[in-house]
């Protein structure tokens, strides 16, 4: 009895080395039930009282009400083909995603193009993530399919870029030639990696309007830590570290089997085939067999906080630019198979080994809690109420608080935001910045959130208000939106940074 007891109590604490922390306001089922009836009642409380300074007494206490993150159980103990599941979504859903599109198509221009590029997309590119999208669609394809129209023409007029959009940045194969400027920089890296002991300071500088791709890799290894600046130095301190972490395989990666570390692995092994679920790279079992051992021998060296859901977004861009040093095309759909095994075990050493690093300076964003996340959402807000007003003032009248969609973003770096290939040019400022995944990466929230600024004031409702914001619509970004983001970025850090006060009521 006293050993069922104890059972029991470590699985409700949850606090054994390596042990999982649920993340909260993860966009994905995008329609949960257990939130329609919560959603349901915030709008008739907005309707009748238009502001309200109601907010939840812990952080907790929010997460109860408003997290839609996957239970540890779902995949296994529900039950999706129940009638009043199907019921409760079909009714739901259809209201709710009806409703908000049909207010984005009234508040729109009439469209300038009257092709739609939808019909170009194959059916095998069109993934539904839950039951509920999928009554959706067999329901009310022809009126969501109009509303898709006037979107997807309202959009800028740019390059049509697959739904699975290309990983490689503008640099890459089918690009344009490199400009005499492009080549004068590419030029300049070459040379400041070349020279005995690399200038790291003026590597920054030069990292942070951009890394050339071909020079990415080894950049980001200076940059992040791993290498040495001393060039004698670098070969060797590769084989040394690509040597310890697979022995860290060795000496942890049978125990997953293990009582104590199944659910973390278990965990693990449900999260990673999420992972970009729309580029074919992910889904190879192969890179998923990678992925798994890097998250787990992560989860056990830092038993603080173990792993939480979001942490195998943040190897992703590593493996992509390290794998980029032995494929010249796009690699979102290169088959890994063909690299020889001593190249993969590189780059899965290197992933690993850079991720730790950039882990190291946000680890209290992932300890019991998550105490830097509520710290740095808790300063979005704040510096939000000066530079905009307008905008904070929306959010308080319909009562959304700022920990319900920048959770996700401090918690998985804007990852689940933007496409992949800009979140890897964010991440080359990002690593030329002091501090730049905690620190920096808070301006950077700010500017995001204020680029959607006419956007989120059209909106008048919570549930609007709430897809919106998680879903952006990104998916067309490239470098110049990273670029001009970052510049904002830059000039709301010089304006408040050293000046704290300024942002303080």
């Amino acid at each position: 009895m006293a050993a069922e007891n104890s059972k029991q109590f470590w699985k409700r604490s949850a606090k054994l080395p390596g042990s999982i922390q649920p993340v909260y306001g993860a966009q994905h089922p995008p329609l949960d039930p257990r939130l329609t009836k919560n959603f349901i009642k915030e709008r008739s409380k907005v309707n009748a009282i238009p502001l309200k300074n109601k907010k939840a007494s812990s952080f907790h206490e929010f997460a109860r009400n408003t997290s839609d993150a996957w239970d540890i159980g779902d995949d296994e103990e529900e039950d999706f083909s129940s009638p009043s599941f199907q019921t409760l979504n079909s009714k739901v859903a259809l209201a709710t995603a009806a409703q908000v599109l049909e207010n984005h198509s009234k508040l729109r221009l009439k469209p300038e193009r009257s092709q739609s590029t939808t019909s170009d997309v194959p059916a095998s590119y069109k993934v539904i993530k839950s039951s509920s999208d999928a009554q959706l669609s067999r329901n009310s394809s022809d009126t969501c399919l109009r509303n898709t129209l006037h979107k997807q023409q309202s959009l800028p007029l740019r390059p049509i870029i697959p739904l699975v959009a290309r990983i490689s940045d503008q640099n890459a194969s089918g690009a344009p030639p490199m400009t005499v400027r492009e080549k004068t920089r590419l030029e300049k890296f070459r040379q400041l990696l070349s020279s005995h002991n690399t200038d790291l300071d003026e590597l920054r500088k030069c990292s942070w309007p951009g890394v050339p791709r071909e020079v990415r890799p080894v950049t980001w290894r200076l940059l992040s830590g791993y290498l040495p600046a001393n060039t004698e130095r670098r070969k060797l301190t590769l084989q040394r570290k690509r040597e310890e972490y697979f022995g860290f395989i060795e000496q942890y990666y049978d125990s997953r089997n293990e009582e104590h570390h199944q659910d973390t692995y278990r965990q693990i092994h449900i999260d990673i085939p999420r992972t970009n679920p729309l580029i074919p790279l992910f889904q190879q079992p192969l890179v998923q067999e990678i992925f798994e051992r890097i998250l787990f021998i992560w989860a056990i060296r830092h038993p603080a906080s173990g792993y939480v859901q979001g942490i195998n977004d943040l190897v992703t861009p590593f493996f992509v630019v390290f794998l980029s040093e032995y494929v010249e095309e796009d690699v979102e759909n290169f088959d890994v198979t063909n690299l020889s095994q001593d190249i993969l075990r590189s780059i899965e050493a290197d992933s690993f080994w850079c991720m730790s690093k950039l882990l190291d300076g946000i680890q209290d964003n992932y300890t019991f809690a998550q105490p830097g996340i509520q710290k740095k959402v808790k300063a979005l807000e704040e510096l939000v109420s000066r530079i905009d007003e307008q905008v904070h003032n929306h959010f308080r009248r319909y009562e959304v608080e700022y920990l319900q969609f920048a959770f996700r973003w401090m918690n998985n770096l804007l990852m689940r935001e933007l496409p992949l290939r800009c979140t890897i040019r964010l991440w080359d400022t990002y690593q030329s910045e002091p501090e730049g995944f905690s620190h920096f990466h808070l301006y950077v929230c700010a500017a995001f959130l204020i680029k959607w600024r006419k956007e989120i004031l059209d909106e008048e409702d919570f549930q609007g208000l709430l897809m919106l914001l998680q879903n952006l619509p990104t998916i067309h970004w490239g470098n110049e939106e990273i670029g001009l983001l970052l510049a904002e970025a830059y000039r709301l850090k010089y304006m408040f940074a050293d000046a704290p006060n300024h942002y303080r009521r």
